[in-house]
């Protein structure tokens, strides 16, 4: 039988739909999505964030992020620092109701992510993730330059 040729971006994507059943199970304890999960994530980083902005920071179109951003401000996660609306860059950022269902949702998005629950040692993981960091990067980049 002939050998599989390598085809890592092939593997990659194979393996991005497991992950992301993965985390969506993770992130529904607490009722969110990963796009959720990502907003507030990365405002809980402390910077608070426009719509535009947090859309490349989690990587998904704008308009997507619209409506995310709509349902986190009805459920109380997040608040605008203004009014919004269009060609209004008002500012978003995690209210005290969005930190503690994030902070519950951490340890298991933590213990997902543990080198041993991939079936990977310490130093493999942290291998794995400077490639792919390196990976996107590179594919990032050449994306932007078309």
């Amino acid at each position: 039988m002939p050998e599989e040729p390598d085809l890592p971006l092939w593997e990659l994507m194979q393996t991005s739909y497991v992950v992301a059943r993965g985390f969506t199970e993770v992130f529904a304890t607490v009722g969110l999505s990963p796009v959720q999960f990502g907003v507030l994530a990365s405002l809980a980083d402390g910077e608070d964030l426009n719509q535009a902005e947090l859309a490349r920071v989690i990587m998904v179109r704008p308009q997507s992020l619209g409506e995310v951003a709509v349902a986190l401000i009805e459920r109380g996660l997040v608040e605008r620092d203004g009014p919004g609306g269009r060609g209004r860059r008002s500012k978003l950022r995690i209210t005290p109701a969005g930190q503690e269902i994030l902070d519950r949702v951490l340890p298991a998005v933590a213990a997902f992510n543990a080198p041993r629950a991939m079936g990977l040692s310490d130093r493999d993981a942290a291998a794995l993730t400077r490639m792919l960091r390196t990976v996107r990067g590179t594919l990032s980049a050449r994306h932007e330059h078309r």
